[in-house]
């Protein structure tokens, strides 16, 4: 047992490796294109042996990163060792489970490509996914792969399987970013007193790194610019985003929150159809209180997957956004229910 698994008191095995992405190299922000990849293995993992294992990529959310997802916590279960307890106990096949690291300046990539902030899709499907597979004793095909993640994580989950067809084979997403009017507008005058308080993005993203403590507000503020970098760059340079309403007066600029939508899950299904449904799994759920009305999101999802006959498990829970890890114990075992087995 490795130093990793033993502060988590994990059965199996966790590493920390390291992958040079070409995908974001160069990328405007500055953000290291070296990135962790934390890989957990189950007891029986056997480097040298026949046995090839399904892999489940797990993706943090907003101001998440790998770090976080396997750190410990008093009372609290990371997704490791979620995954861990539930191999121990035979609620779902051995597996190997890889955590993908998306964090940027400003807090979150979404998992996509964007000239503003390097190409995050493309790093995890091409540079992750392939160091996993060429690293690990895999099933190295679409069958043997699934996503999962929470909020961003989940949206995250969602678009990868929309934009790669053929990568991963099912996807579940935790509370995820969907139906964007619900989702994002009430942040925005926020968002936009924030930004003329200080003059400009960059004078406004400078001053809160500066800051050794932020209001909730000025976090609400970053989070937007960070959709703004991911659906809306203006260009490949530094703080260059087109934000989807004026700064100066607050009023919508449409034609900006429409590129916004063109990412939103909820209307990509009837164009994404044909790779939603080569999927084996598509799983959504989220809480009734969530802060940010996203079970909302997943309710209009789940609807228009259905509407186009396409099978969802979509479940609602009692509880708001927040420490919500305890889903995993429904979503890994459906994840893995569907994966290929050697």
């Amino acid at each position: 047992m490795n130093e990793l698994s033993h502060l988590l008191n994990l059965r199996g095995s966790l590493r920390i490796d390291f992958v040079d992405s070409p995908a974001l190299r160069g990328n405007p922000l500055g953000d290291p294109s070296v990135r962790p990849v934390p890989v957990y293995t189950p007891p029986e993992y056997d480097a040298e042996g026949s046995r090839r294992y399904p892999v489940l990529y797990c993706l943090h959310g907003f101001t998440g990163d790998a770090g976080a997802l396997i750190g410990t916590r008093p009372w609290e279960t990371n997704v490791v060792q979620w995954m861990d307890r539930l191999v121990a106990e035979k609620k779902m096949p051995p597996a190997i489970l890889a955590i993908v690291d998306g964090v940027t300046r400003l807090g979150g990539s979404q998992y996509v490509d964007s000239v503003h902030n390097g190409d995050y899709a493309t790093y995890t499907v091409r540079d992750v996914v392939g160091h996993v597979d060429a690293n690990y004793r895999t099933i190295a095909h679409e069958g043997g792969r699934g996503v999962f993640g929470k909020s961003s994580g989940g949206f995250g989950a969602i678009h990868l399987c929309l934009a790669h067809p053929g990568t991963f084979a099912a996807f579940a997403s935790h509370s995820g970013d969907a139906y964007f009017p619900y989702a994002h507008f009430p942040s925005f005058p926020a968002t936009q007193r924030a930004i003329e308080q200080f003059g400009s993005i960059r004078a406004f993203v400078e001053e809160f790194e500066r800051r050794p403590k932020r209001p909730q507000h000025l976090y609400s503020a970053i989070e937007m610019i960070a959709y703004a970098a991911a659906y809306s760059p203006a260009a490949a340079e530094a703080f260059a985003i087109d934000l989807p309403f004026h700064i100066d007066t607050g009023e919508l600029r449409d034609d900006v929150f429409a590129r916004w939508l063109a990412f939103d899950p909820c209307e990509r299904v009837a164009s994404g159809r044909a790779a939603l449904q080569r999927l084996r799994l598509r799983y959504v759920d989220c809480g009734r209180k969530d802060e940010y009305g996203l079970d909302i999101g997943a309710r209009v999802f789940a609807k228009r997957c259905r509407d186009l006959g396409l099978e969802v498990r979509h479940e609602e829970f009692d509880d708001d956004h927040r420490a919500i890890g305890y889903r995993h114990e429904v979503s890994l075992p459906a994840l893995l229910d569907v994966l290929d087995r050697d």
